[in-house]
């Protein structure tokens, strides 16, 4: 049977993601720290679509534990990583341990866990990973660029996986969203024609992960405005506020 693993699944958009994949007929393995927090979500899942959701306790940065916790799996299909973290950029310039856990949940913690899967997936010659990375990491800009960073190397980092294990049959999809109306961005006064539902988003990553893409913004007119971003000249960039 078909299954995925979504990682960071109690984030708003883990949660639409795991609902267009139960709806497709996916197992799921829900995994994150108190996890038991998704109980009633989990019966929602497996009474409405009729398959089978397994919830597993997991700490992104607990590195010694990630591969005990891969080995516990039946190997799922598919690897979704959805795990994220946003501290205020301000409250990271001035306490390092608020920088050094944005990097350490946003990246890091992604390349342990991943290098296992990837290993695993690369012997046996099958499977996908969806990287959740965002269009703040295609260029630092003064509001988030710690949080940027920590993505950016995280699309570089999925960037060499796809290369790597194209030969193997394992596809690599990186998705960068752009504004996305979550809890988590509630606060934030955003221009409602570039925000996306988590529903959409969710939507987008089955349907780019199911064709076989390389990268996804979403929405997608995300790619025309960091194409733009990125070609402003850097002499120019500095003196913006955007």
């Amino acid at each position: 049977m078909k299954s995925v693993l979504i990682i960071g699944a109690k984030s708003d958009i883990a949660k639409e993601v795991a609902k267009v994949y139960a709806k497709n007929g996916y197992r799921l393995y829900l995994a994150g720290r108190e996890i038991t927090y998704l109980e009633e979500f989990k019966k929602d899942l497996e009474i409405r679509y009729e398959i089978e959701v397994v919830l597993k306790e997991f700490d992104v940065t607990d590195y010694q534990g990630h591969e005990e916790f891969y080995n516990s799996l039946d190997e799922p299909s598919g690897v979704i990583v959805s795990s994220g973290y946003m501290q205020e950029q301000k409250d990271c310039e001035k306490d390092f341990e608020k920088s050094l856990n944005t990097i350490n949940v946003n990246y890091t913690g992604v390349v342990s866990f991943l290098n296992i899967v990837a290993n695993s997936m690369e012997k046996n010659k099958n499977g996908f990973i969806v990287g959740i990375s965002s269009v703040a990491g295609d260029r630092g800009r003064k509001a988030n660029y710690i949080y940027g960073s920590a993505k950016a190397a995280f699309s570089a980092y999925l960037s060499g996986l796809r290369n790597r294990l194209f030969e193997s049959n394992v596809y690599v999809l990186t998705v960068k969203p752009g504004f996305v109306d979550t809890k988590m961005t509630e606060n934030l006064d955003l221009p409602e024609k570039l925000t996306a539902s988590a529903e959409d988003v969710a939507l987008d990553i089955f349907k780019a992960q199911q064709k076989k893409k390389n990268i996804l913004y979403t929405k997608s007119i995300w790619w025309f405005i960091m194409l733009i971003i990125k070609y402003i000249p850097e002499g120019i960039f500095k003196k913006m506020s955007i």
